[in-house]
């Protein structure tokens, strides 16, 4: 059943002429790990706001088209009411640390203080999610004093505590070394795999390549492909709407070319795909 959907979308910022989304219908259904690709100023971030929340009712502007997100309608819920079906999770972890608290657990505590949840149940729902985020050894430590990956894991453990039924992140591991960016890949397909809708979008190829069910990209405000990451990922549409392709897909093309990797082998996504490609054998789409 599907908990997003956008049904010919059209967005345009205040004093612009065009739009940062053209006629977007998408659908995604709950539990699913939905990856956006793009080029800079595709629309990636636009379309994240959008099902945020966020645009028109932080950003503004001019909104066509019909939005639904777990059953509300975008233009008639407040954001406030939105918020509470939805997370965001922004590039940078230190712009969603709110300042106020010292210490992580009351950081990830801050949310449900705004809602009045009484004290035993925040207790219990923050050391929950940080059992599930695997940071619970950070609870006494200053949110200012992690590492950028630690802080991404807080942001989306403040996000997660709140029990919104999509999470939606963008580029969430931008500012991440490789080994951070797993870890935080990590726990978000873990939380899709509990049955939390992830929409996502992204810059590391590979990372979505393992990680996400299905793939959409993006150019000029449009949806151009969608599909598996196997559809999507090995596309030629790709390299010529200025989106990159994994190194495994990379070399493999080029392997193809000198004759090096087998013509009717799909391309790989993927090092074990690379791996069997270029052993001769199969591997399942």
């Amino acid at each position: 059943m599907a908990i997003i959907e956008l049904r010919e979308v059209t967005y345009k910022y205040p004093a612009t002429e065009k739009p940062a989304l053209e006629d977007i219908k998408l659908s995604v259904e709950q539990g699913e790990f939905l990856a956006i690709v793009g080029s800079n100023e595709a629309g990636k971030s636009t379309l994240c706001y959008t099902i945020s929340g966020f645009v028109p009712h932080f950003f503004h502007g001019e909104l066509g088209g019909d939005v639904q997100v777990a059953g509300l309608d975008l233009k008639e819920a407040k954001l406030n009411e939105w918020v509470l079906n939805v997370g965001l999770v922004f590039q940078n972890p230190f712009n969603q640390i709110s300042g106020s608290k010292f210490t992580v657990f009351e950081e990830i505590a801050f949310g449900l203080e705004n809602l009045g949840v009484n004290r035993s149940e925040m207790i219990e729902r923050v050391e929950h999610a940080m059992e599930r985020t695997g940071i619970s050894d950070l609870a006494d430590r200053s949110p200012y004093s992690l590492s950028g990956g630690q802080q991404q894991k807080v942001a989306l453990t403040s996000i997660l505590v709140m029990e919104p039924k999509v999470f939606v992140l963008d580029e969430p591991t931008s500012q991440l070394d490789p080994i951070g960016a797993r870890e935080v890949f990590q726990v978000i397909k873990e939380m899709s795999q509990a049955g939390i809708t992830v929409v996502m979008a992204e810059h590391k190829i590979e990372w979505v390549a393992e990680f996400a069910d299905r793939v959409i990209a993006l150019n000029a405000g449009q949806i151009i492909l969608e599909g598996t990451p196997q559809e999507v990922l090995t596309s030629p549409t790709l390299p010529e709407n200025g989106i990159g392709s994994s190194r495994y897909t990379q070399v493999a093309k080029q392997a193809r070319e000198e004759g090096l990797y087998p013509e009717d082998g799909l391309l790989p996504i993927s090092l074990d795909q690379a791996v069997a490609g270029f052993s001769g054998g199969n591997y399942a789409d």
